[in-house]
């Protein structure tokens, strides 16, 4: 009998990095949905496409290639067909295409077929955008957080400087609302607030706050 914590939300919430937080402290195993996208992003531009107008080739390419989520000494790598890609799919390319290529229907559900597989018989803490409506709609715990777009769009001005990625505040701001917009107007799997699920903004919240609030509302579920 598996236990299952589903995290939704829009981009620069925090998802990520709670999941990761919540996973160490409380032994839960770590599905980066995200993650299996843009490994799927990063094959198709690897292979020169970058438009979802080559659908088929896309779809093809989800089919075919071999997605690994492993974790060494604490730290989660993704794997792509063997290769370690775990900065690479978080590249401004693959950002910029990711969107496009989830929203094709066929390939969410390759994914989610996936995910649901990689959960099977654990206790798992899974993040996305359609995890607690479309993946695990019966998840034993269902968070959706959330703060301002301009916040969100600091957070990952702050991240990218940090990397070394040359993005200013302004354009990072435009793609997050472009982002949103790709996101919530899906066909599937759009990003919704499922009715069960407890909304946390983490607005004006350090990571440690937000990370403490979920953990509470987790351990009260799991007892």
């Amino acid at each position: 009998m598996s236990f299952v914590v589903a995290i939704d939300g829009p981009a620069g919430t925090g998802k990520g990095t709670i999941t990761k937080l919540i996973a160490q402290e409380l032994k839960l195993v770590n599905i980066d949905t995200g993650a299996m996208y843009r490994c799927v992003t990063l094959q198709a531009l690897k292979q020169g496409i970058n438009t979802i107008e080559k659908k088929e080739e896309l779809i093809n390419i989800a089919k075919n290639i071999y997605i690994q989520l492993e974790n060494y000494n604490g730290e989660q790598k993704i794997l792509l067909n063997g290769e370690d890609v775990t900065s690479e799919i978080r590249s401004i390319e693959v950002s910029g295409f990711v969107s496009p290529v989830s929203s094709i229907p066929e390939i969410r559900e390759l994914m989610v077929d996936l995910q649901r597989k990689m959960a099977e018989g654990k206790d798992v803490i899974m993040e996305g955008r359609d995890i607690t409506t479309v993946v695990f709609p019966n998840a034993n715990v269902k968070i959706y957080l959330d703060a301002d777009v301009e916040e969100r769009a600091k957070r990952r001005y702050k991240e990218n400087i940090a990397k070394g990625m040359k993005e200013t505040y302004e354009e990072i701001l435009d793609k997050i609302k472009t982002r949103d917009y790709n996101d919530m107007h899906k066909e599937v799997g759009a990003l919704k607030i499922a009715e069960d699920a407890i909304v946390i903004d983490t607005t004006k919240m350090s990571i440690e706050e937000v990370k403490n609030k979920v953990k509470d509302i987790i351990l009260e579920r799991w007892k």
